[in-house]
């Protein structure tokens, strides 16, 4: 049941750890099936090491109520490998924004707010700024898609090229980017096959896709096209009107 859980600890170089985390997860196993939920100790590790670190923070973590399939993959991964304080002001910042504890968002976003500084965040914070977005905007973004804040100036520059290109107006752009983030992060030839796409073959107007921002993030193989070739089958057999209405 334990390796089940967390089947990537066999591929950790150093039998000790795999020995420390094996027996990690397993105490936590069992005391998450009880019903008073027991309080845990980290093994008794060299302070500041990057296990004894590790394992400090999945405690706290799990005590505010992560799940165990949001815990165990830390355990293999380096994000919580900061000491305690740097991790502490981290966890502060992300709960005071209001994340669930229970959500992957939650995660996502305490490891941004631990791998980028506070001036490399100020620093994109502004580059926003220049985008056309506020900095309330910046940080709603942020509690909906936490990536947002590691993108780089030349890629969200070049994203907002791209919307435009298409044409996008700038204010099209902000409010799409607002609606649905994640948009800003997606390649250039991405945004313009789906863009293209949906205007030509699916005759979608701009405004339409402008308006429905998330459907840029839909597969266009497992989803739009299919979706499209149902339409294209209805409107054949006289089951649609032009503009999809039944």
């Amino acid at each position: 049941e334990t390796l089940s859980k967390v089947p990537k600890i066999l591929g950790l170089k150093e039998d000790k750890a795999i020995s420390v985390y094996y027996d990690f997860v397993k105490e936590i196993i069992e005391a998450n099936k009880s019903f008073s939920r027991k309080k845990l100790c980290h093994s008794s590790l060299p302070q500041g090491s990057r296990q004894e670190n590790k394992l400090r923070n999945v405690l706290v973590l799990r005590e505010l109520g992560v799940p165990q399939r949001l815990l165990f993959p830390l355990l293999i991964s380096d994000s919580l490998v900061c000491g305690e304080g740097k991790f502490e002001e981290s966890l502060k910042k992300v709960v005071e924004m209001g994340f669930d504890t229970t959500s992957s968002k939650f995660i996502e976003a305490l490891r941004i707010v631990q791998r980028v500084s506070k001036k490399a965040i100020e620093e994109k914070v502004q580059v926003y700024k220049r985008l056309g977005f506020a900095v309330d905007d910046v940080w709603a973004m942020f509690r909906k898609w936490p990536v947002s804040l590691s993108l780089s100036e030349k890629n969200m520059s070049n994203s907002m090229e791209t919307f435009l290109e298409l044409g996008f107006s700038r204010h099209e752009f902000t409010m799409m980017v607002k609606r649905f983030p994640q948009c800003i992060g997606y390649s250039a030839e991405s945004l313009k096959k789906k863009t293209e796409f949906l205007v030509k073959q699916m005759n979608w107007p701009l405004k339409a896709v402008a308006s429905n921002p998330a459907v840029l993030g839909l597969s266009m193989e497992k989803r739009i096209v299919p979706r499209s070739n149902v339409i294209k089958a209805l409107m054949s057999k006289g089951l649609l009107g032009r503009n999809g209405e039944l």
